[in-house]
Formats: structure tokens, sequence, C-alpha cells
């Protein structure tokens, strides 16, 4: 099963590039409201503080694009952001078989996924991050790890 979120990069492009501009819009209204007016007073940061506070909230929901792919014998997730200097991108690519759980925990509107592989040195967790997935695309995902593991199990006990 493939799942990807790629074809929202342009909105997600749209809504960075509206909050940049909102936040620029605020600095501009604060220093002409401060130089000219004298019309808000103390609320005049607001003009400041309300567009910084979506734009930090944007970046730290996490990196928008999600990639999965569980066709063939590899799990294969990639994560990364949209503004590609931002932060660098997660790209794992591991055996299916490696593949022992998985936990996605959701804290307001933040949501992780965390997943645990077999390794050399132990069992190694991998995170990464899905606010921007659907309900369905997450549903998606969780039914594709969970045939996953029970695929997993099958072998297992087959042995």
């Amino acid at each position: 099963m493939r799942l990807s979120n790629k074809r929202r990069i342009p909105l997600y492009n749209f809504i960075n590039t509206a909050l940049i501009m909102l936040f620029v819009i605020g600095i501009l209204a604060f220093v002409v409201e401060e130089m000219v007016f004298h019309l808000l007073g103390i609320e005049a940061y607001l003009l400041i503080i309300i567009p910084a506070l979506f734009l930090v909230l944007f970046y730290l929901n996490g990196r928008q694009i999600f990639e999965y792919d569980s066709d063939g014998e590899a799990l294969h997730f990639k994560n990364r952001n949209i503004v590609p200097f931002f932060s660098k991108p997660l790209s794992d690519e591991f055996p299916k078989y490696k593949f022992l759980k998985y936990e996605s925990i959701t804290f307001l509107f933040f949501k992780r996924l965390y997943i645990t592989i077999n390794s050399k040195s132990g069992n190694t967790i991998l995170k990464y991050e899905i606010s921007y997935l659907t309900a369905k695309e997450l549903n998606d995902l969780k039914f594709s790890l969970n045939k996953v593991i029970k695929n997993n199990k099958e072998k297992l006990n087959d042995k």
C-alpha cells in the first residue's frame, strides 16, 4: 500500500506564504500604528503576536509531507518539510520482518507515529510527524501497519 499527501504541497505552500505575509503586514501595521496613529495602545502588540503565533504553530505541528510504501518486501517511510532548508527530511527503509510494533500518539493537534524495529543493537524507535494526515489516511496507515504485524506473527508461528 502506498500513502502520500504530496498532492497537498501547493496548499501547504499557500498557507506558509499567507502566514509569512500576514506576519510582515502585522509588523508594518505595528510600526505605522506606533509612529503615526497611536490608536491602539498596548493592543498594538497583538498585530505582531497573533500572526507570529500562527506561524510558530504551523511549523511546530511538524513536517508536512508524509509518504509510506509497504509494497514489496520492505517498508519505506519518508517525512519532510515543504521548506527544504527548515528541517532535515527523514527517510527510512527496512525489511518488513524487522517491524515489531507501532504507536500513534495524539496530543491536542500534534500527531506522532513511533515505529519500533528490530536491529542489531536491540530495538530501535523511529519517530515520524503525521499531524497533516487526514483521518482516512491515518486509518489506512494503521490498517496497513496492523496487516504487516499480523503477517509477521503468522510467519513466526509457522516456523
